[in-house]
């Protein structure tokens, strides 16, 4: 800041130390004032003829409605004089940017059904988006997933978190996306031959049809492991524990197992990775009446949903869990606790709901 004397005498921005935030041509755009911005406020509202609103704003490059909120919040009046500290005015802002309002979160009932969805291993978005559901006249109920997320990992003492029953409040840490595998495709793996992904009905593509499924093994310690399929269009989800064997015919055997109470036109086609335990689906096809389909090499998002699925069930049951020492009760829960989570994909319906809806022809509310 310089002071210049003559018929234009005053107060003169230095441009080269006004900071970076200033524009070169003194175009007016929105920023916050610095000290250094309400000094020069300051100096020009205090010369013997104070600088007009118009004119301060011209010299800090900012529009006049800004110097006119600034004047006004900060300006008080000392011996019938209307006077501008800069930096008084500089520390209240700071202390209204800074202070703290109550969250959301805070009350009472709200909360109460947040941290419950939690406990039921719900996202923030399919806890938000279920409270929208199921309160539609009640705003008070209704809270938006980023403020979910901010109460789990922003706050300090006491924080959301702290009042879970649940060991994570969420699944994954993961910030990237995992590239696609670079390696050359598989051979030598006759039983492909004529149920490549290419094979498969074109209904299957778009998930508007139900009745495809996509499957995989999470596999364990002890040859132990679980059989997983997902229904394309529902996202309903089976799961089957393995008898402390992973050959061919017993997953297969399993697999026909899981799928036998299901209505045959919602069992149209099943959609595999190309590991060697389903080698021998052509018996599983004539067995069932469901014929098999093998994803590319290396191209688990052919299966995302399944694959999404394992990672899920990875959450109940990290890397290293033996299933043989599982009880059917508690595989049964896992599956109970994955078909009753409300999705964004579903307007936050269940997929439980959406098989539901398909088996007894009744349509979901809206």
């Amino acid at each position: 800041m310089t002071f210049e004397v003559g018929r234009h005498g005053g107060v003169g921005v230095d441009v080269g130390t006004a900071g970076s935030q200033r524009p070169l041509k003194g175009a007016a755009t929105y920023r916050r004032l610095s000290l250094f911005d309400r000094v020069y406020i300051q100096a020009m509202w205090d010369l013997p003829i104070p600088a007009g609103v118009r004119a301060i704003a011209r010299g800090l490059g900012v529009a006049a409605s800004t110097i006119c909120r600034e004047l006004a919040a900060h300006s008080f009046e000392h011996w019938g004089k209307q006077r501008y500290d800069a930096r008084l005015a500089h520390q209240l802002a700071l202390d209204k940017r800074t202070r703290c309002r109550p969250g959301k979160l805070e009350s009472t009932q709200l909360r109460r059904e947040v941290i419950a969805r939690l406990n039921q291993r719900f996202s923030p978005q399919q806890v938000a988006g279920q409270l929208r559901l199921m309160f539609p006249d009640q705003p008070e109920l209704h809270v938006s997933h980023e403020t979910i997320y901010q109460a789990l990992y922003v706050q300090g003492k006491g924080a959301l978190r702290q009042e879970l029953k649940v060991e994570k409040a969420l699944r994954s840490g993961r910030k990237g996306r995992v590239p696609a595998s670079q390696l050359p495709p598989r051979s030598s793996r006759p039983w492909l031959h004529g149920a490549r992904l290419s094979d498969r009905p074109a209904e299957a593509n778009d998930r508007a049809v139900p009745g495809h499924w996509e499957g995989d093994l999470v596999v364990g310690p002890n040859n132990s492991g679980l059989v997983t399929l997902v229904e394309r269009h529902t996202r309903y989800t089976l799961i089957g524990r393995l008898p402390g064997c992973r050959d061919s015919a017993t997953v297969t055997d399993v697999l026909a197992t899981m799928i036998a109470a299901l209505p045959s036109r919602l069992v149209t086609t099943i959609t595999w990775d190309q590991g060697t335990e389903m080698a021998g689906h052509a018996a599983f096809t004539v067995k069932t009446g469901c014929p098999v389909y093998f994803c590319d090499p290396h191209s688990p998002w052919q299966r995302g949903s399944n694959e999404n699925t394992n990672g899920l069930i990875r959450d109940f049951y990290p890397k290293g869990t033996d299933f043989n020492t599982l009880s059917d009760a508690e595989i049964a829960e896992t599956e109970r606790l994955l078909n009753i989570r409300p999705r964004a994909i579903h307007d936050f319906h269940s997929p439980h709901a959406k098989m539901t809806e398909l088996i007894t022809g009744v349509a979901l509310a809206p």
